[in-house]
């Protein structure tokens, strides 16, 4: 069983609330081993 765990945040939808912020997460390269970056639900620039 997968839970839904879409939201919209104002006018955009994202299919989960967990989102990456830049400062701490660079471009995400260096997560890309441990995580599928498919599955965050955003990136925050």
């Amino acid at each position: 069983m997968n839970p839904n765990l879409k939201i919209k945040l104002g006018r955009i939808s994202l299919k989960n609330p967990v989102l990456a912020a830049s400062g701490t997460f660079g471009y995400g390269e260096e997560y890309s081993r441990f995580i599928d970056l498919n599955e965050l639900g955003g990136i925050i620039t």
